[in-house]
């Protein structure tokens, strides 16, 4: 492939390969007898350990053995979301959607669906509330009220193939703004735009590059914060796995904004897929003259460096980013000065996260005023949300700004499984808070759920029901944070640990009332006093919890009892009148602690037992309860 030289080029080049994708984009697409069918094979992190690069050789392999080559074409693409459904494929011009794919299936898939028509029911995805097979991705209810903005690509193009991403209008809106709009033009786009960064403060984009732009300096620097750290959440590595060109291009456009010839994505190492899909589309947009010198004959140059990450949670902190980069230890410094002003080595510095440059593109196509009518007043968009825990339909979740926790919860997550209640759901990964059922319907936004005790985050949603006991939730948090503190600043690194250490006690049933007063005020002073937003928002589970759920708190340190039943050290086990004298559970007791006779109801000695709960996972009659 030669460089493509100009705009003019390129916009050439974008009419010529759309057809590519007008099957995947066009529900009302007219088939015709010569076309090919497409069968899209999901090549996410999920998918991919879950055998999708067999589906797709066993896939070609039948293709071939049906002489379909010219009839039929296999396509890898990116994350669908539905992850706890995949391998995913999806056939066209069917726009079939089939889930829990295996390899076995591929010779299926082609001899009924490709060559007869048939539709594989078994692997339709079943709606879990109404027990219905459904067909079509577009009428799961996990997807009705979804609208993808920053995922727009994911699971639509080949994340390998630089010619389907253009096809999609791929590096139009780098063309548009060098070609015809100034640094301002591009700031103002963005400033009007509303667009707040996704890595979790919520700073308004369009200040930060207007700030850098201002900093007086030959020398800037653009940096794509890829260290994605929070547990559950990978919104950011299914952007850089399923569309990593629309990071790279939207890191040019902000090279050219603020006046940078250099980028660096700093991403940790263990993403190999995502690193990997980076590696091809950088030497891709080499090739065609997006990167480099001379960017579309305009004169400006610009290039992009990877810097891998060793997996520490602090490094996702803007400034021991930066120092990480530097080759220094991964340690925050205050912000005294901000890195617009003195970022990497100590030059203008604009740094954002994956997910905010992957709603650039879209907003330099379709304009500021398109992006701002999506949202609430101080919260434009939309937002990507890793949905986890007690849920339904566990997955990634792009919804407008505005959207109720309910709305995401139980219509597009699919409520609780096993009849269970909803207890409470924390946002913002383990620096979040915990919010319960009465702040259910609190529009999502960045200031709602830090008004309720929680925050946005990066996307983390963890959905709790009535069998998880807060107080161990709050604990389970604690324990990361005290594992990736850095340990530069005395609060975060000593007072999460004692924090720690009092919730260890109360849990085991060895607290007090005096250890909760010690909780909450050791809580609010390292949040005050914490160097950067790890240890300040640290204390956020252990705050949003007792302000929420202090009756569990009191039943723990008062009543020495756990009403949800995870606090191994205050459960006692019973057997019920259900109890039929099988016998199987005094014989699978490791501490003997069951007695009873053939026939008759068994009994627990509770001084003996173990509380391993082996008796209750082997009782067929529900005859054993906790409490």
């Amino acid at each position: 492939m030669n460089k493509i030289k100009s705009y003019k080029e390129l916009i050439s080049l974008n009419e010529t390969l759309k057809p590519l994708m007008g099957m995947r984009n066009n529900t009302n697409f007219q088939y015709r007898e010569n076309d090919l069918k497409e069968i899209l094979v999901c090549g996410g992190t999920g998918c991919h350990s879950a055998q999708s690069d067999e589906i797709i050789e066993n896939l070609k392999t039948s293709i071939k053995n049906n002489n379909l080559l010219d009839k039929v074409k296999v396509s890898l693409t990116g994350c669908f979301g539905f992850c706890a459904k995949g391998p995913i494929v999806k056939i066209f011009p069917d726009n079939v959607f089939y889930v829990n794919v295996s390899p076995n299936d591929a010779e299926e898939i082609i001899s009924e669906h490709i060559l007869k028509g048939n539709i594989i029911d078994r692997l339709l995805f079943e709606e879990p509330t109404i027990k219905q097979k459904v067909k079509k991705h577009d009428d799961m209810s996990f997807y009705k009220k979804q609208l993808r903005i920053a995922l727009r690509n994911c699971g639509v193009i080949n994340p390998e193939d630089i010619n389907e991403y253009i096809a999609e209008n791929g590096y139009i809106a780098l063309g548009k703004a060098l070609s015809s709009m100034s640094n301002e033009d591009v700031i103002n786009v963005i400033k009007k735009s509303g667009l707040r960064g996704r890595g979790g403060a919520g700073f308004p984009t369009g200040l930060k590059w207007e700030s850098t732009l201002n900093a007086s300096s030959h020398e800037k620097y653009v940096i794509c914060n890829a260290d994605e750290g929070d547990p559950g959440a990978f919104m950011d590595r299914s952007v850089l796995e399923g569309d990593p060109h629309s990071v790279l291009e939207a890191m040019i456009i902000n090279g050219y904004a603020i006046g940078s010839n250099n980028g660096y994505i700093y991403i940790r190492a263990e993403y190999p897929l995502a690193i990997h899909r980076l590696k091809v589309a950088i030497n891709q947009a080499r090739e065609f003259g997006f990167l480099g010198k001379d960017i579309l004959g305009t004169g400006f140059n610009f290039d992009i460096e990877l810097k891998y990450g060793a997996g520490a949670f602090v490094c996702g902190e803007a400034t021991a980013l930066i120092h990480s980069i530097e080759g220094n230890r991964g340690e925050p410094r205050m912000k005294t000065v901000s890195s617009s002003k003195k970022g990497l080595w100590s030059k203008p510095t604009c740094v954002n996260n994956v997910e905010t440059y992957a709603n650039i593109p879209a907003i330099m196509l379709n304009g500021s005023k398109w992006y701002s009518s999506i949202g609430t007043e101080k919260s434009k968009g939309t937002k990507v949300f890793a949905l986890g825990g007690k849920i339904n339909n566990v997955g990634l979740v792009e919804v407008p700004m505005g959207t109720t926790l309910r709305e995401i919860i139980f219509e597009i997550g699919g409520g609780i499984p096993n009849g269970k209640k909803f207890k409470a759901v924390q946002t913002g990964g383990p620096s979040g808070g915990c919010i319960p059922s009465k702040f259910l319907d609190t529009p999502i936004d960045f200031d709602s759920l830090n008004a309720i005790g929680s925050m946005m985050g990066s996307g983390g949603m963890l959905v709790l029901d009535e069998t998880d006991c807060m107080v161990n939730i709050a604990k389970f948090f604690l324990e990361f944070t005290v594992e990736e503190s850095c340990g530069k600043c005395t609060p975060c690194r000593i007072g999460n640990k004692r924090l720690h250490e009092i919730l260890t006690k109360i849990t085991e049933g060895k607290g007090c009332e005096q250890d909760l007063y010690d909780l909450k005020e050791l809580a609010e002073t390292i949040k005050d006093t914490s160097l950067c937003g790890l240890g300040k928002t640290s204390p956020n589970p252990v705050l949003s919890t007792m302000k929420y759920f202090m009756n569990e708190y009191e039943d723990h340190v008062i009543y020495k009892k756990c009403s949800s039943g995870s606090c191994q050290a205050l459960l006692n086990y019973f057997i019920t009148d259900k109890c039929i004298g099988c016998t199987k559970c005094s014989k699978i007791c490791p501490a003997d602690a069951i007695n009873g006779k053939v026939k008759e109801k068994h009994v627990i000695d509770n001084t003996k037992c173990l509380k391993c709960g082996a008796c209750l996972d082997s009782c067929k009659f529900n005859a054993i309860v906790k409490k």
